[in-house]
């Protein structure tokens, strides 16, 4: 997409009480379908609260502006190698001098970390929001001066082999906090 323009975003209330089986506060559902019953969002949703314009849209394009290219890699099916194609482009990138940024935003299989040899790291907290972590590797003379940053949820499980069973607007509060 050109240009810093980007299309409404819809938010829930309070997208992190939401039910885990919510089918997403601008539905047409929102409120009315039984996965929404005990929701603390349930009344708000179904009068349209959840339909309203995020204010969140304006800080994200704000803190993507300087962002010169975004590149998604993306599919529908899982075991596909989005990951490994992501790793290498970011690799790749980095090596022709460019500042790379990866963003793994896989919930439920986080696998940047590993492949990239950052197990066991950790994001740190910022004023400005999270830090990324950099690969490093001073084995390497080549790739001293490589500019790779990784924001994964697998900095944020506390093990390896744990992953977030998130959907909806959890999910979606997460990706809004990683950009």
């Amino acid at each position: 997409r050109r240009g810093t323009e980007w299309p409404p975003c819809r938010m829930a209330v309070d997208e992190s009480a939401a039910n885990e089986s919510c089918v997403g506060p601008s539905s047409e559902g929102a409120g009315k379908a039984s996965s929404c019953e005990g929701c603390p969002n349930q009344q708000a949703c179904a009068a349209g609260a959840g339909r309203a314009v995020d204010p969140d849209l304006e800080v994200i394009a704000q803190r993507l502006a300087g962002v010169k290219r975004k590149l998604l890699v993306l599919s529908g099916k899982g075991g596909v190698g989005k990951s490994t194609m992501t790793a290498q482009l970011g690799f790749a990138l980095a090596a022709r001098g460019l500042r790379v940024g990866l963003l793994d935003v896989d919930i439920c299989g986080p696998s940047l970390p590993q492949m990239l040899g950052l197990r066991g790291q950790s994001v740190h907290r910022a004023a400005s929001g999270w830090s990324p972590v950099y690969v490093n590797h001073p084995d390497d003379a080549a790739a001293a001066d490589v500019e790779l940053g990784v924001m994964s949820v697998g900095f944020m499980t506390p093990s390896d082999d744990a992953a977030l069973i998130w959907r909806g607007p959890r999910k979606n509060g997460l990706i809004r906090q990683f950009l």
